[in-house]
């Protein structure tokens, strides 16, 4: 329930509990737009708190570092109905003024929950253009969105996904992702970097980061880190995370025999120390919502070769934050990659305005922003429908 912070201009200020509802705490894109909000919050507005349904992860402890209670549902099953009745005791215990849920498992077991509970406002976010889904699921996204006040996505690409396919547009806001501005110095040298990498002096160094999956066509990466040894033999190609397919790819990469010059560095908590020395991000993925890696990639002033989607498209304007290129189109990316690599001028160009881009329209500040004012409104609305006609 909303909590008395004293009088100001002789009313009450009220601070308002917010249940974030949330699958893992893996340090992958929603989870960390989630922990920037919380962490950001105006806490004379409102109380954070976080449920985790399946398992905890790393950013957990910057959650609690942060004084944001966490609660762990131990969701083991896709249909678990002992961990549904333990998250709706939990928010009938809290009883927050707002549910915000996350992801497909966060807003199924979440919007229930919340209904059920009877919570003032349920907020719903879809984070990706969500091609995996099957029917049934589209049809539960659609059921659910009757119990929702809003439905937070990240970008234009994902609003126009889900309206296609039923959700009620009056009821989608889009809030772009965010991200901390680094500092321009690195923690660590580049030097320190390829010796820990076992790489040489020399090397140029190209990454993509994210889940080893379908989605991210990591295979195309490959291919053209492939064709790009054939002009050049100085470039390394970093391969940032893991995920069902690691296995299937790394057999790819010794087939094609590039094992030499593609390295599977597994899950990094240190992304923010390897990016600086990153000559170049490539995103290879068939579809995105809105990509933490290439924000965080651009906020460290890194040139960016993304495949032409949308949610990318936001962040990407070809040939000025970074450069575009059809999806499986491996020639292509060989071919801006080399046109970078040549051309250090442009390169520091690119980067540098990519860092600009997402100072002045990424900025944590603006998404938080944003949040407390969905949140705020909806909480006024809210009480005006509680009020005796």
């Amino acid at each position: 329930m909303p909590k008395c912070r004293g009088r100001k201009n002789g009313c009450h200020e009220v601070r308002h509990r917010v249940l974030q509802i949330i699958p893992t705490l893996d340090r992958a894109g929603a989870e960390k737009q989630m922990s920037l909000l919380v962490r950001h919050l105006d806490p004379e507005r409102f109380e954070p708190h976080v449920c985790v349904l399946t398992r905890t992860g790393p950013l957990e402890g910057e959650l609690r570092a942060a004084g944001i209670p966490v609660h762990l549902v131990g969701k083991r099953f896709r249909a678990d109905p002992a961990a549904y009745l333990r998250l709706r005791r939990l928010v009938r215990t809290l009883r927050p003024t707002i549910v915000h849920t996350w992801l497909f498992a966060g807003n199924s077991y979440g919007r229930l929950a919340a209904w059920q509970a009877k919570v003032p406002v349920v907020i719903a976010s879809e984070r990706c253009v969500d091609l995996w889904k099957a029917g049934w699921q589209f049809a539960l996204d659609r059921l659910l969105a009757k119990w929702s006040d809003a439905i937070v996505v990240n970008s234009v690409g994902v609003r126009d996904f889900y309206i296609a396919r039923g959700l009620p547009a009056e009821k989608i806001v889009v809030i772009s992702n965010a991200v901390e501005l680094p500092p321009e110095a690195p923690s660590s040298t580049r030097e320190e970097i390829l010796a820990e990498l076992g790489l040489p002096q020399n090397a140029r160094l190209v990454a993509v980061i994210g889940r080893l999956w379908p989605q991210k066509r990591i295979q195309d990466a490959i291919w053209a880190a492939d064709l790009l040894k054939v002009v050049r033999k100085d470039v390394h190609l970093l391969v940032v995370g893991d995920g069902p397919q690691r296995n299937q790819l790394l057999r790819y990469r010794d087939q094609v025999e590039i094992a030499d010059h593609v390295h599977f560095l597994g899950h990094r908590d240190d992304v923010p120390r390897l990016l600086p020395h990153v000559d170049i991000l490539w995103s290879t993925s068939a579809y995105e919502g809105q990509s933490n890696a290439i924000l965080e990639a651009m906020a460290h002033g890194r040139p960016v070769i993304a495949t032409d989607i949308p949610g990318t498209r936001d962040l990407v304007v070809s040939g000025k934050t970074g450069f575009l290129f059809p999806v499986g189109d491996r020639m292509a990316l060989a071919r801006l990659t080399e046109r970078l690599l040549e051309d250090p001028e442009l390169a520091w160009r690119i980067g540098s305005a990519a860092r600009q881009f997402v100072a002045e329209h990424f900025s944590v500040r603006r998404m938080v922003e944003a949040f407390q004012e969905l949140y705020s409104g909806l909480i006024e609305a809210a009480g005006a429908r509680a009020q005796p006609a």
